[in-house]
């Protein structure tokens, strides 16, 4: 068994196939080279029991950032773990080393210890992508304390309802953010989700853009000023492999967002696994993974996967297209990145801009490119593949979720099968199945059916902060036995698995996932409107867009400027509410909905609408209103 990293086909076959009739002694040996306070007792436990839990390395100790930072003082203390590339190109970049980042880790670990966090207590991270964000990040873990990173996109009631479900006691901001060509005012942004936050006792602010800022006395204070006075050694807690490592919010299919919960051995272990093995890493790759630390891809391998493997991560604070649609080959070439990961969305976008923009780089030291956040369409996949890799780096397309922790079905790089559109096969360790509705298995190829897991694997949710039951019921209760992912899926005739888009009332746009009632009880906060439904539709760029079909309080508008107007308001309040990034691409006004007699939204018909499906919408005679579905029909965008 080839254990921490397989490097053929026939041990990938020999390790899938050891990860699955012997699973304690599989992760048992992948978990060995870690460093450990104590052993574990026993490797896994709970199984997707009808509780819901699962447990992995029971009984051992460790911290984190020993084994991110601490085992590889010896021999890589001057290799560079961080490099930062700044939004604006003419801002030189930094570099910082394994020994330099341990050192301001411990540094902030201190500041956190003197602003009275200790371990178990909640720290929500608004941030920049600026190294500070990454230190933060890890002297919460050093201490135990619990990070709740949310991406600064988000508007302020969005950040005061993540900060009240974890109950978070101290909050690290900016001054401002740079994002291409925006300014966002984060501080600002926070000062105002504080208003209804009374568990925040602390704000540290990080001088970034040198905008004033507004600081309360007594629980503002500068980052720079904390830091000067502190010592640059921190021992690290001691932490249980279960105790909680972080908190990240994801939509679900309730307006609420829920807090999906990750522990601290589990975790660690599969983040490591996985990025060693998708990506084939090298000791002396530079990886570049351009997903915000505010997301779950930026946390496992922006962050954690890199440090853990001893690897050099580059983190980026600017947008693909600023100051020209050439600046992430420019970043490449810069920073001699070998291997890149990035989101169909991405790709998509710069495929709208001339050739030229790539083929101005030369991309030389390129080895491996990966797609994250959604299913690559074929079209990218080639161009990604033709005018980025210049048919030579493989291409990983990685399915999995904010629940899973890390990659589940996807090509090792440049060792299994790699085709466009498919994700490919389960990684060691992972049982993906295809169920019917009624939880059937359906065996062999060339099937679809609902995606769900059929054993634990390391990385698997825990739980969804203070509230258990909704992580049973969500991911466990749908089909006993098995992890629910909610997507659909085909297992083609070579046995890879191609993602077939989400089966339940969740939008993924541009790899970030929106519940369907969480926008629309946004757009409902609007004066001008009654009723909503929210679907996605097909988009060119994002995977998914947001179609919004709203009833107006006084009626259907009678000018082109009170459809302004009332469009106008609506997407006010999902920024208000969520942020820009959840805005409708498309609102209808609709004078009602197609409703069954029992009240229940027919979102089934108003998805087909969207997609440009307008012949087959099935029998809509039992409809409360039928004649609802030709004004939709007429009145389609």
């Amino acid at each position: 068994m080839s254990a921490i990293r397989t490097r053929t086909l026939e041990e990938y076959h020999a390790d899938y196939q050891h990860s699955v009739e012997d699973p304690d002694a599989f992760w048992a040996a992948v978990a060995e080279p870690f460093t450990w306070h104590r052993k574990w007792d026993t490797v896994r436990g709970g199984e997707f029991s009808p509780a819901g839990t699962s447990t992995w390395y029971a009984g051992a100790t460790l911290n984190l950032t020993e084994n991110c930072l601490d085992r590889h003082l010896e021999q890589r203390a001057n290799k560079l773990a961080i490099i930062y590339e700044p939004n604006d190109p003419k801002v030189r970049h930094l570099r910082l080393t394994y020994r330099e980042l341990h050192a301001r880790v411990c540094q902030f670990a201190n500041v956190l210890k003197k602003n009275g966090v200790g371990k178990g207590d909640r720290v929500v991270l608004y941030m920049p992508m600026i190294p500070e964000l990454a230190v933060a990040v890890l002297a919460c873990a050093r201490i135990g304390a619990v990070h709740g990173v949310i991406f600064a996109g988000f508007s302020a009631s969005a950040i005061a309802d993540r900060v009240n479900d974890a109950q978070a006691t101290c909050i690290l901001t900016a001054d401002g953010l740079n994002r291409g060509a925006k300014q966002i005012p984060v501080k600002s942004v926070v000062d105002e989700a504080l208003e209804t936050c009374p568990s925040v006792r602390r704000v540290i602010v990080v001088e970034h853009t040198g905008w004033p800022v507004e600081m309360q006395g007594g629980r503002d204070a500068w980052y720079h000023e904390e830091v000067a006075d502190v010592d640059k050694d921190c021992p690290a807690e001691v932490m249980a492999a279960e105790d909680p490592l972080f908190i990240l919010y994801t939509s679900g299919s309730t307006g609420k967002p829920k807090g999906v919960v990750h522990t601290q051995a589990g975790y660690m272990v599969w983040a490591d696994y996985t990025f060693r093995n998708v990506f084939q890493i090298e000791e002396n790759d530079v990886f570049w993974c351009t997903a915000d630390i505010g997301w779950v891809t930026g946390h496992t391998y922006g962050l954690y996967g890199p440090l853990l493997a001893g690897g050099t991560t580059l983190l980026f604070e600017g947008v693909p297209t600023y100051p020209s649609p050439g600046r992430f080959w420019e970043v490449i070439d810069k920073h001699h990145v070998s291997v890149f990961y990035t989101a169909p969305t991405a790709i998509r976008s710069l495929m709208a801009h001339s050739v030229d923009h790539v083929l101005a780089y030369s991309l030389h030291s390129l080895r491996v490119l990966g797609s994250v956040g959604e299913p690559i369409n074929e079209e990218a996949w080639y161009w990604y593949d033709q005018h980025v890799g210049k048919g030579r780096c493989p291409i990983v397309d990685t399915w999995w979720q904010t629940e899973t922790g890390g990659i589940m079905i996807s090509a090792l790089a440049g060792i299994t099968l790699s085709v466009p559109a498919r994700a490919g096969l389960p990684l060691p360790g992972v049982q993906p199945v295809l169920l019917n509705q009624d939880g059937t298995e359906i065996e062999g190829n060339n099937q679809e059916g609902y995606l769900a897991i059929k054993a634990s694997w390391p990385g698997v949710i825990r739980t969804t902060w203070g509230d258990h039951e909704r992580a049973r019921q969500t991911y466990f209760q749908p089909y006993p036995g098995y992890y629910f992912t909610g997507d659909g899926a085909r297992r083609d005739a070579q046995g890879l698995y191609r993602i077939v888009g989400r089966v339940d009332d969740v939008i993924n746009v541009s790899g970030h996932r929106f519940g369907t009632a969480e926008i629309e009880n946004a757009i409902n906060q609007s004066d001008y409107v009654v009723e909503s439904a929210v679907v996605g539709y097909p988009h060119d760029v994002k995977g998914q867009g947001i179609y919004a079909y709203v009833i107006c309080r006084h009626g259907l508008p009678t000018t082109d400027l009170e459809t302004q107007k009332a469009e106008a308001s609506i997407i006010e309040a999902v920024v208000a509410a969520i942020g820009r990034i959840a805005k409708p691409d498309k609102i209808q006004l609709v004078s009602g909905l197609p409703k069954t007699r029992s009240g229940k939204i027919m979102r089934r018909i108003l998805r087909k609408v969207a997609e440009g499906e307008t012949t087959n919408l099935g029998d809509v005679t039992t409809l409360l209103d039928p004649q609802v579905v030709d004004e939709i029909l007429g009145g389609r965008k």
